[in-house]
């Protein structure tokens, strides 16, 4: 099955999840810099969703190049993990009109250890396709951040249950600013194969 047709609907579906989010901003009624202080915290939420979605984006579009097939199993991983993405607005939302709260802060976590977890089936899926030999096996190697984000969004999750939401959203910045810097290790091993000069973003 052709890998295009996925990689054009699963940006179409990101691009709506966006465009989404961004329409529920609210513009305020006045004309000074304080009818901008109640949307703080919606503004800051709607930046930290941002952020998640285009590491997402991202890094689905890498997993994608490195795959030369698509499967069955891969069409319904990446169905998932378009799911639980999809839900990002919603959490955002509630969660930016309700800053210290505890469900919203917990639930928006919820949703991002459920995308995270899809991830990780998604790319199991690719990896199972390709093969344990596979550049993207390799490039992956023991996957130290992708092991470790589920668990923080966990911990950020309990923190907002028994303890503070403002813990929850650090741990939750943290996350966004591990896979921020972009990882090079897909892109190093698929330049260093041949005809990896087509990889894009290499130089």
């Amino acid at each position: 099955m052709d890998k295009t047709r996925l990689a054009n609907f699963s940006d179409a579906v990101l691009s709506i999840i966006i465009t989404v989010m961004v329409l529920e901003l609210i513009v305020p009624h006045g004309t000074t810099v304080a009818a901008l202080r109640p949307l703080v915290p919606v503004l800051l939420s709607y930046a930290l969703s941002f952020l998640f979605l285009a590491i997402y984006w991202n890094n689905h579009h890498h997993m994608l190049y490195c795959a030369r097939r698509v499967t069955g199993a891969i069409l319904w991983a990446n169905l998932h993990l378009l799911f639980w993405l999809s839900l990002v607005p919603f959490v955002t939302g509630w969660m930016g009109e309700n800053p210290l709260a505890s469900t919203p802060t917990a639930l928006y976590g919820v949703v991002l250890l459920m995308a995270g977890v899809a991830y990780l089936v998604f790319q199991m899926q690719i990896l199972r396709s390709e093969g344990p030999q596979s550049l993207l096996a390799a490039a992956l190697g023991r996957d130290v951040k992708g092991k470790l984000s589920p668990l923080l969004l966990a911990l950020a999750i309990l923190a907002a249950t028994f303890a503070h939401p403002v813990i929850a959203d650090a741990l939750y910045l943290l996350v966004v600013l591990l896979w921020l810097i972009p990882d090079p290790r897909i892109e190093r091993a698929l330049a260093q194969a041949p005809g990896g000069s087509d990889v894009p973003g290499t130089a």
